[in-house]
C-alpha cells in the first residue's frame, strides 16, 4: 500500500512540475493574450498605441547611421475653425502637416510626445504596397497577374488558390474573412490571438478555405489579403519583409528613429498593421509619395508604381470609398488626392495639387461611427485649403 501511495505521490509531483513548466513556457504568450484583450480599453489605448513593443513580439529595423532627412520649419499654421474640437473629439495623439515639404503644424496630445513610435495599423498596408512596387521593378515578381501560389506554394488548396497578386493588392480575393473587431470569434480577433500566442500567421492564412466570390469580381476589405502580399514578396525574393523594407526604404528615407514591426512567433512581420514609426516619419513617407517616389536624393519607389497604386483600380462601387493597390481614394476626390488609413484614426493624407501631406495618429474608439472617416477627410481638406 505504501508503495502504491509513494508512486501516486511521485506521479502527482511530476504532473505539478509539468504544469508549472508549461505555465512558465507559455507565460509570455498568456501575457500577450491579456494585452490583446485590453489593447483598446479606454484607460490603456493611448499608452498601448505608443508602446506596442511592451506587449508583443517585435522586429526592429535599423534607420542607418545617417542624419535624419531634414523637415524644414515653415510659417506656423493657425488651425482652421473647428480643428481643436476635432482633435479632442477624435482622440488625436499626433498631427503633422507639411506644405511644400516644410512643417507648418506639429502637435502632440493626450500625454504623448514626438519621440513616440506609434502603431500604424492598416497604414502599414501602404508601406507594403510601396515595397511590392520595388520588388516588381527588380524582376523578382514576373507579373501582377501571376497566381499567389506561384510564389507562396503553401497557399495551394487554400481559399487563395487561383487569386492573383493584383486581386490581393485590390482587396478582391473573394476570401471570406470576418473583420468585426467587436465579435470575439471573428477572423480578425482569432488572428490577434495567433499573434499573441506566438503562433504562425502563414499557417493561419493557409487554413482559410471559404470564398464568397470568384477572385477579382467583388471588392471587400479583407485585411488578411495584405499578409498574402507579404508571403508573395518573401517567396519571390527569399528575404523577410523587415530586411527588404530596411534596405530599400527605411535606410534611404532618413527616418528619425528605428521603426519596428510586431511579429508572430516565427519572426514573420505583421505586415497588415504592425509597423511602428514616429509621426514625423509617417509624414516623410507621405512626402516621398507626393514627390513621385523621389526623396533624400534618391528614387525610392518607382514613379510608375506610385501612379498605378494610388488611383482607383479595385472593383469598388463608384459612390463609395474607392481603392487602389493598398491605398484609399475618396469617392469625390480630385485628381492626386489619396490616403492611407488605419483603425482608430491613423492616416497619411496626400493632396498633390496643393503639395500637402498630413500625418495623423489617434486613439479614436469611435472611429467606426458612421460619418467619422468622411469628417476626417473633410478636415484634412480644410487644413490643406488653409495653407494656400
Amino acid at each position: 500500500m505504501r508503495t502504491v501511495l509513494k508512486r501516486l505521490l511521485q506521479a502527482f509531483l511530476v504532473i505539478v512540475v509539468l504544469i508549472a513548466a508549461a505555465a512558465i513556457w507559455k507565460r509570455d504568450g498568456i501575457n500577450r493574450l491579456i494585452a490583446v484583450n485590453s489593447l483598446f480599453s479606454e484607460e490603456k489605448i493611448v499608452h498601448n498605441f505608443s508602446n506596442m513593443d511592451q506587449a508583443f513580439l517585435t522586429r526592429t529595423m535599423s534607420r542607418g547611421g545617417t542624419e535624419p532627412a531634414a523637415l524644414p520649419q515653415g510659417t506656423p499654421l493657425t488651425l482652421p475653425d473647428g480643428a481643436e474640437d476635432w482633435i479632442a473629439e477624435r482622440s488625436v495623439t499626433a498631427l503633422v502637416v507639411l506644405k511644400n515639404g516644410a512643417v507648418r503644424h506639429e502637435s502632440y496630445h493626450l500625454g504623448t510626445d514626438p519621440e513616440d513610435r506609434r502603431i500604424s495599423w492598416s497604414v502599414a498596408k501602404s508601406f507594403l504596397s510601396a515595397l511590392t512596387g520595388i520588388v516588381v521593378e527588380q524582376g523578382a515578381i514576373g507579373s501582377l497577374d501571376d497566381p499567389v501560389e506561384l510564389y507562396a506554394p503553401e497557399l495551394k488548396d487554400s481559399a487563395y488558390e487561383g487569386a492573383t497578386i493584383r486581386n490581393v493588392l485590390n482587396m478582391s480575393s473573394g476570401v471570406v474573412f470576418n473583420e468585426d473587431y467587436l465579435d470575439f470569434n471573428s477572423d480578425i480577433n482569432r488572428m490577434g490571438r495567433v499573434l499573441a500566442l506566438g503562433q504562425s500567421m502563414d499557417d493561419f492564412v493557409a487554413s482559410l478555405t471559404e470564398t464568397f466570390a470568384p477572385p477579382g469580381e467583388t471588392w471587400q476589405y479583407v485585411s488578411i489579403d495584405t499578409h498574402v502580399i507579404g508571403m508573395v514578396i518573401r517567396g519571390a525574393s527569399g528575404q523577410s519583409i523587415p530586411e527588404l523594407l530596411e534596405r530599400h526604404v527605411i535606410q534611404k528615407m532618413g527616418f528619425e528613429a528605428d521603426p519596428y514591426y510586431v511579429t508572430d512567433g516565427y519572426g514573420v512581420a505583421f505586415v497588415l498593421g504592425g509597423l511602428n514609426l514616429r509621426t514625423r516619419d509617417y509624414a516623410r513617407f507621405g512626402q516621398m509619395f507626393l514627390q513621385d517616389g523621389h526623396w533624400n536624393g534618391q528614387q525610392i519607389v518607382p514613379a510608375d508604381w506610385i501612379a498605378a497604386s494610388t488611383v482607383p483600380s479595385a472593383p469598388t462601387p463608384t459612390d463609395e470609398q474607392r481603392y487602389g493597390f493598398q491605398w484609399w481614394i475618396a469617392p469625390n476626390a480630385p485628381d492626386g488626392e489619396y490616403f492611407a488609413r488605419g483603425i482608430y484614426g491613423q492616416y497619411i493624407f496626400i493632396d498633390t495639387s496643393r503639395d500637402v501631406v498630413i500625418a495623423l495618429n489617434s486613439a479614436d474608439r469611435k472611429f467606426r461611427k458612421e460619418g467619422v472617416n468622411d469628417a476626417n477627410i473633410a478636415m484634412f481638406r480644410t487644413i490643406a485649403a488653409a495653407l494656400d
